[in-house]
């Protein structure tokens, strides 16, 4: 079951201890069956991913072991390099099938019309883990553009423009399918004020771009709309912009966002603008949230095979998104241990990766952060 970071009884100490839980925040409670647990060890499914996945993912698993964290791992390497990785792929889905929860690194999908379809996207619409969760948040000896940056990107994860739906009606005309439906917006649009109420935010904003398209995302925000009433007693304020105003005013004035929920191409967007508002893809986590699984992944979807086998990534998304699963277990102190010692390794600065001006490999800040703990 999801544990909720803030309860009735904790939500006051939100405020003074922020500045770690905010990175890994309670969810909703959505889930009704629990994780795959034997003789008070957890059992997760973990998929490292393509480009740099195996090398942030080794970074966890040391660091857990360190802690000795009651976790066992089931290990898929599933590429999405080829379509030659299927079978595993199926074992994979599962494998979290079994288990309900999972961390994994982000899988290649080609561009290419004869490429096989997006796994990725396949492990959220198969799972039904409908809620992505990406936190840009400013981090304490970091320095960017803009200082206190702090807000939650909610984006659905299973529908729009991700529906996979299109063909040629004619040579040379393609016809792309956007499915939008009111039970899926009303569905995220409550796990995301039900995410403000349990992380005492205060606002919460909705992207769209009901001016061009009417009925899909006009559905998309008149569900907004209703749902946003049943929560003003509550005392959360809702307001809504189209998604290029959106973009425009992330770069101009971060401050203004606290939770944000949005389709799905436009999560995809605004996840990427909010990553380098607060330093880069390499430090910003996320997962995605359903109502039997949980799987946890950095927050920006990025493989980045130019670097891959060089030692040289940030393993700092991957170790915080592996925070926020611990929460999710109801390890709370293994996860608080682990993500103030990230923080402070970033705080201190001299111990960076070349994202983040440094020179640092990705073994010599992970031993960085094993050494703070």
């Amino acid at each position: 079951m999801f544990r909720n970071a803030l309860s009735a009884v904790t939500r006051p100490a939100l405020q003074q201890s922020r500045t770690i839980t905010t990175l890994s925040a309670g969810f909703p409670k959505v889930t009704q069956r629990l994780p795959t647990k034997y003789g008070g060890v957890y059992t997760v499914t973990l998929i490292p991913g393509d480009g740099i996945g195996g090398e942030i993912t080794d970074s966890v698993k040391e660091i857990f072991e360190h802690v000795n964290a009651p976790i066992e791992w089931e290990q898929y390497d599933v590429s999405g390099v080829s379509s030659a990785g299927e079978d595993l792929f199926k074992q994979a889905m599962e494998s979290l099938k079994r288990n309900r929860v999972g961390l994994k690194g982000i899988l290649f999908t080609p561009i290419s019309q004869t490429g096989h379809i997006s796994w990725n996207v396949a492990m959220r619409q198969q799972l039904d883990i409908y809620a992505s969760v990406v936190m840009c948040k400013s981090l304490p000896g970091f320095p960017t553009r803009h200082s206190n940056v702090d807000f939650a990107i909610i984006r659905e994860n299973t529908e729009g423009e991700y529906s996979g739906l299109e063909h040629q009606s004619y040579p040379g005309v393609v016809e792309s399918l956007k499915v939008s439906t009111r039970a899926k917006a009303e569905r995220i649009t409550r796990f995301a004020f039900d995410f403000a109420l349990k992380n005492n935010r205060k606002k919460v904003t909705c992207v769209h771009k009901a001016n061009i398209m009417k009925l899909g995302d006009g559905l998309f925000l008149n569900t907004f709309r209703r749902i946003a009433e049943e929560y003003k007693s509550l005392g959360i304020v809702s307001n809504d912009m189209i998604i290029d105003n959106t973009s425009m005013q992330l770069v101009a004035k971060p401050g203004q966002f606290d939770v944000m929920v949005m389709p799905n191409l436009y999560g995809a967007i605004i996840s990427n603008i909010g990553a380098a508002l607060v330093g880069g893809p390499g430090i910003v986590p996320g997962c995605n949230i359903g109502r039997d699984y949980a799987l946890f992944e950095p927050g920006c979807r990025h493989v980045a095979s130019d670097i891959m086998g060089t030692n040289r990534a940030n393993p700092t998304a991957m170790v915080l998104s592996a925070t926020m699963m611990l929460r999710h277990l109801g390890l709370d102190s293994i996860a608080n241990s682990i993500a103030s010692a990230t923080f402070d390794v970033i705080n201190a600065g001299e111990v960076r990766t070349a994202d983040m001006g440094g020179a640092a490999t990705t073994s010599e800040f992970t031993n960085a952060i094993i050494k703070k703990l």
